[in-house]
């Protein structure tokens, strides 16, 4: 799956902010970072974590200290000691100042891995929980992986036993290795046995994720899947809780909120980006939602 980076707009003081991916600590140009948590170490000193911020890459938080407090996509999420935290670039997050981050961050490019391992270790399942609660055994498996892949940056950062072009195979191999198990934990999770246990809701999921701006009716995702409506709302119901008409709505909120967020484009333009060509059309439907009309959900994060 492609990513699904937000649109840019104009930036101006009031943008949130998007960090690149951190370049300096990079061993010779890998699109691979591994390290302790703590400001200055991961990213630059100055890059004001607490407040609401968008990366373009990948970062999986592994917590050796709890609780933790961390928004992503406007949800909070509370970690402990051994969970893990998945943030897919295009979400938006922002680091809680109240807690204390210890453990072990890997960030990773994109491009990183083929494309086969991509699909493979689910790098774009958006419609996973980004907080994984690893059981314990699951969890001695996780650090074993982590604990090889970041000796084998180490030896690449340091001692550097092999040529570079060997390391950037080898460090794969040992990515690779870690993000199978666990893309495995998150899709043998509770909710995630949910909804892959049904192919209608499958197949609806990801046709919302693609035509969501476009498409808000669920008629037409239903023609479009072969399913009747009454099949369609089984389906959604069964794996979500949710009518499809609300698991649309939602995602397009989403969408709504991280344009809001991370760009300084008009009310106007951000709704039609989400299928509302009338302003005041989407004002009403993000209020309905939210609570918050769009202009006062942008000031309260600015």
């Amino acid at each position: 799956m492609a990513d699904r980076s937000i649109a840019a707009g104009a930036g101006g003081e009031g943008a949130i902010r998007t960090l690149p991916f951190p370049v300096d600590p990079n061993v010779g140009g890998a699109g691979l970072h591994i390290g302790p948590m703590g400001a200055g170490r991961t990213w630059p000193a100055d890059a004001a974590l607490q407040r609401v911020h968008r990366i373009d890459f990948h970062v999986v938080l592994f917590f050796d200290a709890g609780p933790v407090r961390h928004m992503v996509d406007f949800a909070e999420y509370e970690a402990a000691a051994g969970d893990v935290l998945w943030i897919r670039p295009g979400q938006v997050h922002r680091f809680s100042g109240r807690s204390a981050y210890r453990g072990t961050v890997l960030t990773m490019q994109p491009g990183f891995l083929p494309r086969a391992t991509v699909e493979a270790t689910g790098l774009y399942r958006y419609d996973l929980p980004p907080l994984l609660r690893p059981d314990p055994v699951r969890l001695v498996a996780l650090r074993a992986a982590l604990t090889r892949l970041r000796g084998e940056y180490e030896d690449a950062a340091t001692t550097a036993t092999l040529p570079p072009a060997l390391y950037t195979a080898v460090l794969r191999h040992a990515l690779t290795a870690f993000l199978l198990r666990l893309a495995h934990l998150a899709a043998t999770s509770g909710e995630a046995d949910r909804h892959q246990a049904d192919t209608a809701f499958t197949l609806f999921r990801d046709a919302v994720e693609q035509d969501f701006a476009t498409n808000h009716t669920v008629s037409a995702y239903a023609d479009a899947l072969g399913y009747s409506r009454r099949t369609l709302v089984r389906a959604v119901r069964a794996a979500t809780g949710q009518t499809p008409k609300g698991f649309i709505d939602r995602r397009v909120v989403l969408e709504a909120k991280r344009l809001l967020a991370h760009t300084d484009l008009p009310i106007g333009r951000v709704g039609a980006a989400v299928g509302f060509p009338d302003a005041a059309n989407f004002s009403k439907f993000f209020h309905q939602r939210t609570d918050l009309t769009p202009a006062r959900f942008r000031a309260e994060l600015r």
